[in-house]
């Protein structure tokens, strides 16, 4: 539980250290093949997900998949949440091919499961376009993550996470495009949901300051862009390790900025 809180509030070392520690306690009482031991690899590979630690990430998450597949139905959601997070992984990693493949996987068993908007349809119709957009196919991606959008849209309230994430992707896209008019609305109204459901210092608000920044880099405002990515930095240092990726992202940002002003 503790683990849980500390995750969601942006504390990403508290939280594996939490869940650790509950995962030494399952393998002495709980078989090994135990569902709730999936439930706990499953959690750490989300958290070094958002920690960018990839390949610690997603050896956890097959940990968690190994379980599900001996104990579980083929067409169970659990294996599906399973795959989507493998896929989300692959894709962080480069590896569009396994990355395309676990996603269907999941999607597959989602559209055979669940009403037609469900969010967890949604979420996998957003890892789709997440692939696509890094595989420069915009198109596809802008498609998979409208679905999405307007699953979310029809279920779930204005304030909420999954609607923040879907905004988010759709204003990456649309800067692909070179749209940062709309790609600007996106993001916004992206980080509006965040910061009425978010602790100021979490590191999706970071994201979002850093891509409005961008935007109006993009657009020649350079003033505005240096601030937005200032609070980006800020945030990120409260939150995340100090050679995270983000982190040395914000910084690259904050120095092409000054190079120009």
């Amino acid at each position: 539980m503790l683990g849980w809180v500390k995750d969601g509030q942006g504390e990403y070392a508290n939280a594996l250290t939490y869940y650790k520690q509950s995962i030494k306690i399952k393998q002495k009482i709980l078989s090994p093949d135990s569902v709730d031991l999936a439930v706990s690899y499953q959690n750490i590979g989300i958290v070094y997900e958002k920690m960018a630690a990839y390949s610690t990430a997603l050896s956890f998450h097959q940990k968690a998949l190994e379980i599900r597949k001996k104990i579980l139905p083929s067409n169970h959601l659990d294996l599906a949440n399973s795959y989507d997070h493998i896929g989300l992984i692959y894709g962080q990693m480069g590896d569009y091919r396994n990355a395309i493949l676990y996603h269907r996987k999941a999607l597959e068993i989602y559209e055979k499961k669940l009403p037609s908007n469900h969010p967890d349809l949604a979420i996998s119709y957003n890892h789709i376009g997440l692939v696509y957009g890094q595989m420069g196919d915009y198109s596809n991606a802008f498609s998979s993550h409208r679905k999405a959008l307007e699953i979310y849209q029809e279920t779930l309230p204005i304030y909420h996470p999954h609607l923040a994430t879907s905004y988010n992707n759709i204003g990456l896209v649309y800067s692909k495009m070179d749209d940062y008019s709309n790609s600007l609305l996106a993001h916004e109204k992206a980080l509006e949901i965040r910061k009425n459901i978010l602790p100021p210092n979490h590191p999706d608000l970071a994201t979002s300051y850093n891509n409005i920044g961008m935007l109006y880099a993009k657009k020649g405002e350079l003033s505005k862009a240096l601030l937005l990515h200032e609070r980006a930095l800020e945030i990120g240092q409260h939150s995340l390790p100090q050679n995270h990726q983000d982190i040395l992202l914000y910084k690259h940002n904050i120095q092409l900025i000054k190079n120009k002003l």
